[in-house]
């Protein structure tokens, strides 16, 4: 039986239909190009210390009982903390403090000129020990919850391994860097042959963060360009116009970093991989992470083309903790922090896992 071909007025009721959502495409592009920055932040936070590139802000709390540790969250020094409160239902603080959890964070500002010698033990011994101190004196208890993101966890890790257990209560880790070896495209970036790091850093002081973003890119060359046409294909949907316009401003606002942090990354992280060997040293003081004894929680996504899992799973074989339970999970680098797997999946399994260890 052959097909009936479509009518003159099928055909042109589909132009119509094309043509009509073609137009309304262009109008909702012409909204987003001249839209101003997509709202961030969903929760009231009180601003404790502000020094310079280090704030640590307080969350107001929604329940009337609280666990008795507070969690303290480290971001990444190259990022804003509102990853992890993007807007309401999207936000990991809103659903932390909606369980009971006391939240604390350490954001990030734009680093001044007279602060591009700040070195990775500026951000432990100064700025991680001074917020967990204020957080103590706020709370009236004697240890908290480090959760640290990406290379923020990296400095929750060197923070545990040098505190002992005195502080740190339990550690929670999110695509945390450890074993900078898996890190290919990043060392290729940076690879000594070729890349200076010490005339770098000695030129410029500050890493700008259009540096920071080309390293990013090289990785994955077309991703920019795959994530535009995507949302040109679903331009018609607000809620992912939404989410896009969200996750692009905290992408877009990338932080620069200090010029010696970014030097001792590359060579002592980077290069000689001394966190990996328990060979870093920083303020003279040795970093093993085989002294972190303390219940451990680390997350790693499938997908992450950042800290992909060979780089993050060496945690669980160099640490002590005999309680440690590692979390591998659909998605991306951002994604598992904040998105759609991460409301579903992570933060349910973080907070049973915290609510047991943090009574």
């Amino acid at each position: 039986m052959t097909e009936q071909a479509p009518s003159e007025e099928d055909v042109a009721e589909q132009v119509r239909r094309e043509v009509e959502r073609a137009i309304q495409r262009n109008i909702k592009g012409l909204e987003f190009l001249t839209a101003p920055k997509q709202r961030v932040g969903a929760m009231a936070r009180e601003e404790l210390i502000r020094r310079g590139t280090f704030s640590l802000y307080h969350y107001c709390a929604v329940e009337s009982e609280v666990y008795r540790t507070p969690v303290l969250i480290v971001s990444p020094p190259s990022n804003r903390g509102y990853i992890f409160d993007l807007a309401p239902q999207q936000s990991f603080v809103e659903f932390l403090l909606g369980q009971g959890f006391d939240i604390f964070m350490i954001d990030w500002n734009p680093p001044r000129n007279n602060e591009k010698h700040l070195k990775i033990e500026d951000y432990v011994f100064d700025f991680i020990t001074e917020s967990v101190a204020k957080v103590e004196a706020v709370t009236g208890q004697s240890q908290v919850t480090l959760l640290g993101y990406c290379m923020g966890g990296t400095l929750a890790l060197i923070y545990a391994a040098l505190d002992g257990g005195t502080h740190v209560r339990n550690l929670v880790l999110f695509t945390t860097p450890v074993d900078f070896t898996g890190m290919t495209l990043f060392k290729n970036w940076a690879n000594p042959d070729y890349f200076d790091v010490d005339d770098v850093v000695d030129r410029i002081g500050n890493i700008p963060p259009d540096m920071i973003l080309s390293a990013f890119d090289m990785m994955r060359p077309a991703n920019r360009t795959a994530g535009v046409l995507h949302l040109w294909t679903n331009m018609l949907d607000d809620n992912y116009v939404r989410s896009y316009r969200m996750f692009d401003r905290w992408a877009a606002e990338t932080l620069a970093l200090p010029g010696e942090f970014f030097r001792q990354i590359v060579k002592d992280l980077m290069w000689a991989n001394a966190l990996c060997k328990n060979e870093l040293v920083i303020g003279g003081r040795k970093v093993d992470l085989r002294d972190i004894k303390v219940p451990t929680i680390s997350v790693i996504a499938q997908h992450d083309h950042v800290v992909p899992f060979p780089v993050a799973h060496p945690i669980m074989e160099l640490i002590a903790s005999t309680d440690k339970e590692e979390i591998v999970t659909k998605g991306g680098h951002v994604s598992v922090v904040s998105g759609p797997g991460a409301v579903k999946r992570v933060w349910p399994s973080i907070n049973n896992w915290l609510g047991e260890r943090s009574c």
